[in-house]
């Protein structure tokens, strides 16, 4: 994309946010340029002279450097989660694409004019945790203060999206379940950012979001036992000590494998992660533990594609999509632009935006 079609398109979008037409503009801006010169720049047939460019910014009291297109992003912090180890070739490549839609997102936000919806975490963060009793009650704690109660997360990625973190679904390759990390831009706080592998289970997805949320909201030392305590944290999360012994019993000698998946079907993890969990809160013994994953090997269930029966929807982060969608209705984009910024083909753009037919 050209300079001049970036400034056209984020001039579209400041003077619908702004109301104006383009008679409007010029008149506010003292007649330093034309009506006609304005639709110019907006098509990206002619580039505004610096003059001019600050006239456009003080009208519609948006910052040269937006419409300029200057965000110049950079990713800090950056953690994987990984089953296996990866190359710093494989890494930095899936940086770079990380990078290229957290721009994207931030771009849709600053076009429809809500750049300024950001993370705001409870007071009290990060929370300092170094054994896993203080990982659950950390969890607990997060719940709590965002008034979650001890029930199941239905959508924890149309959650997290809700209190300002970033998700993002992206093929990535099969040894890493996904990354957090923190997009700093020019202004303001940074950004959290949570991707996750679209090839996942929406199991697996899930649970990787709540994990990367340990890693955003706990100060834990680096190293294996940090993720360790990301994911008990993650696991206390999605699965509240308090519901799950209600459902359960404070001490089992059995759970059978219709519980576990009814279980599965309450909380949207794994049987494994439930397994896991209820050795954790010392509900099951080891013994009861190692017979359950036997039985779970037997089945091929701890084997990609980890073919589980009742699986759960995938991570579908909708946001940036209704953003998308908003700004098209809005005439802030056009649809070759919304191309480029959901990453998809025209026919499927289109596919997407076709109404249903009465009575359907």
């Amino acid at each position: 994309m050209t300079s001049s079609e970036t400034v056209g398109r984020r001039l579209v979008a400041a003077r619908a946010r702004a109301g104006m037409s383009l008679r409007d503009l010029a008149g506010a801006m003292g007649s330093v340029v034309s009506a006609q010169a304005i639709g110019k720049y907006e098509r990206g047939e002619m580039q505004p002279s610096p003059p001019v460019m600050r006239a456009l910014g003080r009208a519609l009291r948006v910052p040269e450097s937006y419409l300029r297109g200057r965000s110049e992003v950079r990713l800090e912090s950056v953690e994987f989660r990984k089953n296996r180890l990866t190359s710093r070739r494989e890494e930095a490549a899936i940086r770079s694409r990380v990078l290229a839609a957290v721009e994207r997102h931030l771009e849709i936000e600053e076009l429809v004019g809500v750049a300024d919806e950001r993370w705001a975490p409870p007071a009290g963060l990060p929370i300092s945790v170094r054994s896993p009793e203080e990982a659950e009650q950390a969890a607990a704690r997060l719940r709590a203060a965002w008034r979650l109660g001890v029930d199941a997360l239905p959508n924890i990625a149309e959650f997290l999206e809700g209190r300002g973190v970033k998700v993002i679904t992206l093929a990535l390759p099969g040894s890493v379940s996904g990354l957090g990390c923190l997009a700093r831009r020019r202004r303001g706080p940074p950004v959290p950012v949570i991707a996750v592998n679209d090839s996942d289970t929406g199991e697996r997805q899930r649970l990787t979001l709540a994990h990367e949320l340990g890693h955003l909201v706990l100060e834990i030392a680096e190293g294996g036992f940090a993720e360790k305590l990301a994911f008990r944290f993650g696991a206390a999360f999605l699965m509240p000590t308090e519901f799950l012994r209600a459902e359960v019993g404070r001490k089992r000698r059995a759970v059978s494998l219709a519980e576990l998946l009814e279980l599965k079907r309450v909380f949207g993890t794994s049987v494994q992660a439930i397994a896991y969990r209820l050795r954790d809160l010392g509900i099951i013994g080891e013994s009861t533990y190692r017979r359950m994953f036997e039985r779970f090997e037997q089945l091929g269930w701890m084997r990609p594609p980890y073919p589980e029966p009742h699986p759960m929807p995938k991570a579908e982060p909708q946001r940036f999509k209704r953003l998308c969608f908003r700004a098209l209705a809005e005439g802030i984009i056009s649809e070759t632009a919304a191309v480029r910024l959901m990453d998809m083909s025209a026919a499927r753009l289109r596919t997407a935006l076709r109404e249903p037919r009465p009575g359907r």
